[in-house]
């Protein structure tokens, strides 16, 4: 909620500034710094039992306290913000002034933790967009009219001029191929697994990786316009737009505020006993309310690591008990993520078995480099095909493969290599390539001695527990969609085979933020499980973004609020479980405290408690709000 500001004289307002600007200063080491020495000094005040005079806790108080005393202060007087400081900040005046030392700096310390939690996430998100502008090529081999090759930085290049990229560079912009032919990894920006294969006219675009072939550009985009600066800029706009949960004492600050000093002035005007007033301001101390929240936040999180699960703070875990919706990318989260073979069809013409079809193509792909060559050799050895050197081999970039074994010539590639053999693609009908294509699968088409033999298809393999995961969410509340860079045929499949009905093909980085903020718009809180670069501007801008660790690129953790260490995404349905059932502890705790308070507050007014016995209830609130969220840590959830 946006806050009014007022003008204030030029030397107060210079003085609130220079005062915030000193309060920054130092960092996180100092923070932490600050942090330790405190904690120190309330276990010390907590064993000495006041013999030590002054008390350890002022130390706690004066780094930690005096502070949120500052902010609250500036807050108030400059935008008449009500905040769960100010709330702390008479929690501390209340304490000190009953003596209640240990309690004033235990209350400034875990303050003090939050907001450094808080500063830490946020450093962290911007860590990552600067690493992933990084990933931006800073060189490029810019061509003049007369074809003379020079090098240049990226920035440099513009609109309408020729780049020349070889094999293994990435692509410095984005254009159209004029000369070459290769095949092109595009996981960075589509998360599609398999490379694709380029020649003249095709689009590429910068931070791709060229794998093969040499390959002219020329560029149609530059600059802050290519494909990596506008994903860094996707995820930049997402996190500045993505709503901030308000903690709860933030929420209720007013009123609780308002509701101390008018309880506390009723019983002083009724009474007109000062004690019975202060022992009000005492018992309505909200240090309960303010554990209430990160100490279920902080055992649920303990659960969570156990789990496999970072969470990297504890909003997330709040929010995620408002989400209805799930949205996966396919490639690493609900597949592995590497290609396999999944058919081998030898034609009958051809006079080969289905083995020794096998055998010929991964002798062929023996010395290739490209990944689905790759895919081929190692599923034939898992499968103990009898592979053997090829006696010749050459490589087609952007095509296929060539080489000669026991006397045969083989050809493994695209259908366009096999046009060019002649060989026309109704001659292929009986190993059924339609078929296979429509279930998603990339088709390597194989000619021996010049006649067609056969396809071999490979598939990105869902995983195993991708299927019961989405049927344990379906039973917490949660529908499931799928958002893939692939295409239709394969998007297809793979939300058949994990049993989701929603999904969207050929999605790229923005098409994915875009429905994000479309089902927003809608009214639904949208977790996104995602993996890829191209995840991250989603994750960022979705309510809450889980990242897959174990196999997950550095930008797409860092843009996301819980990280999936183990890549486990069975665990998914318990972290949805433990966090509805944590806001059921958290709300059990609010309760437990207002009712205290409440009646602490009855008891004060009839003088039963004065302001110690009343700092001794209010500490025993705390006390029973830190047990009953302790019993989060060994929660599980209950098997579907």
């Amino acid at each position: 909620m946006a806050h009014p500001t007022y003008a204030l004289p030029p030397s107060l307002d210079a003085l609130f500034d220079h005062v915030e600007r000193l309060l920054a200063l130092g960092g996180t080491r100092k923070d932490v710094t600050l942090l330790v020495v405190s904690a120190l000094a309330l276990v010390a005040s907590l064993s000495l039992g006041g013999r030590m005079a002054p008390d350890p806790a002022w130390i706690a108080i004066l780094l930690c306290g005096v502070p949120i005393a500052l902010h609250a202060t500036i807050a108030l007087v400059t935008r008449l913000d009500v905040r769960a400081d100010l709330l702390v900040t008479i929690a501390l005046l209340s304490s000190l002034a009953i003596g209640q030392y240990f309690a004033a700096g235990e209350v400034a310390l875990i303050m003090q933790l939050g907001g450094l939690l808080e500063d830490l996430t946020v450093a962290r998100a911007h860590r990552g967009i600067e690493r992933l502008v990084q990933m931006t090529p800073r060189t490029a081999r810019a061509l003049d009219g007369d074809g003379v090759e020079q090098t240049i930085e990226a920035d440099d290049v513009r609109a309408g001029q020729t780049v020349r990229v070889l094999p293994g560079e990435a692509i410095p912009v984005d254009g159209l191929i004029l000369r070459g032919q290769t095949s092109v990894d595009e996981s960075l920006v589509t998360g599609e697994p398999l490379p694709q294969d380029k020649s003249t006219g095709d689009e590429v675009s910068s931070g791709t990786t060229n794998q093969f072939g040499v390959i002219e550009v020329r560029a149609t985009r530059v600059g802050e316009d290519g494909s990596i600066q506008r994903m860094a800029r996707l995820v930049q706009s997402a996190d500045a737009n993505k709503a901030q949960i308000v903690h709860l004492a933030d929420r209720w600050a007013t009123w609780i505020v308002v509701g101390a000093l008018g309880a506390a002035a009723a019983v002083w005007l009724l009474t007109s006993e000062p004690l019975r007033a202060v022992t009000v301001l005492v018992v309505f101390c909200p240090c309960s309310l303010v554990l209430a929240t990160p100490t279920a936040v902080m055992a649920a999180i303990g659960n969570a690591t156990r789990h496999g699960f970072l969470v990297k703070e504890g909003g997330a875990l709040e929010r995620l008990a408002l989400v209805r919706k799930v949205v996966f990318d396919k490639t690493g989260t609900l597949t592995e993520g590497r290609p396999r073979v999944s058919a081998v069809v030898a034609l009958p013409a051809s006079g080969l078995s289905r083995d020794e079809l096998y055998a010929l193509v991964a002798g062929a792909e023996l010395r290739s480099e490209h990944p689905l060559g790759r895919a081929i050799v190692a599923c034939a050895a898992e499968e103990h095909v009898d592979v053997r050197e090829p006696e010749d081999f050459h490589m087609r970039p952007g095509h296929g493969v060539e080489a000669t074994l026991e006397d045969h010539r083989v050809l493994a590639g695209s259908q366009a290599m096999m046009e060019a053999q002649g060989l026309d693609k109704d001659v292929w009908s009986e190993a059924a390539p339609d078929t296979l294509a429509h279930d998603g699968a990339t088709l390597v088409y194989v000619s021996v001695d010049k006649h067609a033999a056969g396809v071999i298809a490979l598939s990105d393999t869902i995983r195993a527990t991708a299927r019961p995961t989405l049927a344990h969410l379906a039973h917490e509340g949660m529908g499931s969609v799928l958002l893939t860079g692939d295409g239709p045929a394969a998007a297809a499949a793979i939300a058949s085979q994990a049993g989701t009905e929603e999904f969207a093909c050929s999605c790229r980085p923005e098409d994915k933020l875009t429905y994000i903020e479309e089902r927003e718009r809608a009214g639904e809180f949208v977790c996104m499980v995602g993996d890829g670069i191209n995840d991250a501007p989603a994750l960022r801008r979705s309510y809450v973004g889980v990242a897959m660790g174990g196999v997950g690129s550095d930008v797409a953790v860092d843009a996301a609020d819980i990280v999936m260490i183990s890549d486990k995404i069975e665990e998914l349905p318990h972290l949805v479980a433990l966090s509805c059932h944590m806001m059921r502890v958290i709300k059990a705790n609010l309760t437990l405290s207002m009712t205290l308070n409440a009646v602490a507050i009855v008891l004060a007014f009839l003088a039963v408690l004065d302001p110690i016995s009343g700092a001794l209830v209010h500490n025993c609130g705390s006390v029973l709000v830190i047990v009953n969220s302790s019993l989060l840590l060994g929660w599980e959830r209950d098997a579907a």
